[in-house]
């Protein structure tokens, strides 16, 4: 696993040979600001991959990439460093996923091809189809197909780095929902946009710069006029008021009951829920993706009157 520990010694040495173009204070600074950017990226790969792969390994894979990216950045190209490291610690994450996949491309594609028709057989028979009829299917024995149970398991538990042929696109698992899933999935998505819609106006703003744009906080608290801190305090108090208020209209068992329902912020909080209610219907949730659950390029949070404090 790579180090994650970097000091100025570590990047002084590292820069040696070449002329540096940022001081070892101002890449130190970059590193600090942007390893959120790691954690997002990490957090996006791994919902699509499967669960045996550890967050440690990625982590430790995309904050190297992110220093490597600090190292090598010239702020004279014009390309802001945001989309520089992140094409780098994305490319370093793929790197990563190759070096933990120890199954060769032909028995991923074998395992993903029976997985696929393993569904498709579900659907039309109602039930699990038996190794016979999987077989059938498939035009191979029952022989082959437990043959290739134990090769993809075997896979999992070995550890031969530097064995691998397959590619990083082969890890990543296909997961083909159903209509039922697809629909309750879109509802979600829905209902996020119209939750950050009716944040007030700042929250709005942070949460929408941040997580969406993936722009450095020193960034948004310049565009604010405020600290990095208070841009910190903001970022949280969203993230409280999003997952309260989702939950009020998703899953209201997990809804916070307050102490004191005639306190201010009991009340801002109901405010803000009934917000979120007064602007979303099932249309304009479906509305906010595609059949397929993917939010068209350009649309962002609904722009919606916020009420919340």
């Amino acid at each position: 696993m790579t180090s994650t520990v970097t000091t100025a010694a570590d990047l002084t040495a590292d820069t040696a040979t070449a002329t540096p173009v940022l001081s070892a204070a101002e890449q130190e600074e970059l590193i600090r600001t942007h390893m959120p950017l790691v954690g997002h990226l990490v957090r996006d790969m791994l919902s699509r991959i499967p669960n045996h792969i550890h967050r440690d390994d990625l982590t430790s894979a995309g904050l190297h990439a992110l220093v490597t990216a600090v190292r090598g950045w010239d702020p004279n190209r014009g390309v802001p460093f945001h989309r520089f490291a992140g094409t780098r610690i994305r490319g370093a994450l793929l790197d990563e996923l190759r070096a933990l996949d120890w199954a060769t491309r032909s028995v991923r594609s074998k395992a993903r091809n029976t997985d696929v028709t393993r569904q498709q057989l579900t659907t039309t028979l109602g039930r699990t189809p038996t190794p016979e009829e999987l077989a059938q299917a498939l035009g191979t024995t029952t022989t082959d197909l437990h043959q290739t149970d134990t090769d993809v398991q075997r896979a999992t538990v070995l550890s031969l780095q530097g064995f691998t042929t397959s590619s990083a696109d082969d890890l990543v698992t296909e997961r083909d929902p159903g209509p039922e899933e697809m629909l309750l999935r879109r509802e979600q998505i829905g209902y996020l946009h119209h939750a950050i819609g009716s944040l007030p106006e700042r929250l709005q703003t942070v949460v929408t710069e941040y997580f969406l744009h993936e722009r450095p906080m020193a960034d948004i608290a310049a565009d604010l006029g405020v600290t990095e801190s208070r841009v910190s305090q903001l970022r949280a108090e969203a993230l409280s008021l999003l997952k309260d208020g989702l939950n009020t209209h998703l899953n209201p068992e997990l809804a916070p009951v307050p102490e004191n329902p005639d306190s201010i912020t009991a009340r801002r909080r109901a405010t803000y829920y009934a917000s979120i209610a007064s602007n979303t219907n099932m249309r304009s949730r479906l509305a906010m993706t595609n059949a397929h659950g993917h939010t068209p390029i350009g649309r962002g949070a609904a722009k919606q009157p916020s009420t919340a404090a």
